[in-house]
């Protein structure tokens, strides 16, 4: 089995993501080909890590995609990746939902519950609506077991995380920019009706690419997915590797530049959502447990400070008017060049925010 250490799958990750900041185009980020998160802007933040230039999203997809969050996506592959989320098996169903107690007492099947929630998405939402009246109207064209009700909005309606991954198989998404959310119809969508064996490998070899090497769990994570489903579409021409005595698959075609793979010399500040930081190996990333805690609280994820490979720090920003306030707290001394790089790329954000100054707050 080939060997590979935690460096060599660090440098690999930071080149396979784009990191480097080697790419002008959007489209062309390898990143997007398994969505990249947008939570509270954390989407232009990500693409901006890796572009020459400040990004242009204008051609990007934005809709509730894995694990029900927002993601940008290329507009042209919502239709294949509508058929990779839709779920494996009843259990896989069941796995995936909020609504899976309340559909196993009512008798549901956990395939049949979230067909019947996508076709009445499809049937009632046939234009751009705002999330709360989207949510009503599917409400009332679903069974009251997949209803719950919810005290902050004093109301019973479909469980959210289930009125979330039902939206893309019923071709609806997002308006960038909108809040609340405004579902869109996606003109031209397929009538997706069950699983696409070949779009869910597809994605499977597209994780192991930006965010391998990587074992079925991890990915299963990601995905949202059962494992014991993901396992029997699992492509049988990845090569296995042992990363620190951890054994792990890699595409075979990326296996060469992860052997070749050494340290990047960069510094970024990456957002809580970043896809580096979502790779469900957390241990490889960032070994300390105690920081680990620090970066994936439950609530109130912070930015993370990058540098040549290595978490070293974390940043949360602030508005004030026209200015951007950036608090950083470095877990280790910095130097001088790197201090002189924070900076440079806190001005990055300001831009992307849309900020007209940045001031760099030191917490140490």
């Amino acid at each position: 089995m080939i060997q590979l250490t935690r460096a060599q799958v660090i440098g690999y990750r930071t080149a396979a993501q784009g990191l480097l900041r080697d790419t002008a185009s959007v489209g062309d980020l390898t990143v997007l080909d398994i969505g990249v998160q947008d939570s509270s802007g954390s989407g232009a933040l990500a693409l901006d890590a890796r572009l020459t230039s400040p990004p242009d999203c204008s051609s990007l997809a934005l809709a509730w995609t894995l694990r029900g969050a927002p993601h940008l996506h290329r507009r042209p592959e919502l239709d294949r990746l509508a058929g990779a989320l839709w779920p494996l098996s009843d259990p896989d169903a069941l796995a995936r939902l909020d609504a899976s107690a309340s559909m196993r007492k009512a008798g549901i099947g956990g395939l049949s519950g979230f067909g019947d929630a996508v076709e009445a998405m499809r049937r009632v939402v046939r234009a751009p609506t705002g999330k709360g009246a989207a949510s009503t109207a599917v409400t009332a064209a679903t069974a009251p077991a997949l209803h719950r009700y919810c005290r902050g909005c004093q109301a019973t309606h479909i469980f959210e995380g289930l009125f979330r991954l039902v939206s893309l198989p019923a071709g609806i998404e997002l308006e960038p920019g909108s809040a609340p959310p405004v579902l869109v119809p996606r003109d031209g969508a397929p009538h997706t009706a069950g699983p696409d064996p070949d779009a869910v490998r597809r994605l499977i070899r597209a994780y192991l690419t930006v965010l391998g090497p990587a074992t079925p769990a991890d990915v299963a994570g990601y995905l949202g997915a059962r494992r014991a489903d993901l396992m029997k579409l699992w492509p049988g021409d990845l090569e296995e590797v042992s990363v620190d005595g951890r054994t792990a698959w890699l595409p075979s075609e990326a296996l060469t530049a992860a052997r070749q793979a050494g340290p990047a010399r960069l510094t970024r500040l990456l957002g809580p959502f970043d896809p580096y930081l979502q790779a469900r190996d957390r241990d490889l990333i960032v070994p300390d447990s105690a920081v680990q805690k620090t970066l994936w609280p439950i609530l109130g994820r912070p930015g993370v400070l990058f540098v040549d490979g290595e978490v070293v720090g974390t940043w949360r920003p602030k508005s004030a008017k026209a200015r951007l306030d950036i608090t950083v707290e470095p877990f280790v001394p910095l130097p001088p060049p790197v201090r002189r790089a924070v900076r440079d790329e806190a001005q990055r954000v300001a831009i992307v925010r849309g900020a007209h100054d940045v001031n760099v707050i030191w917490s140490e």
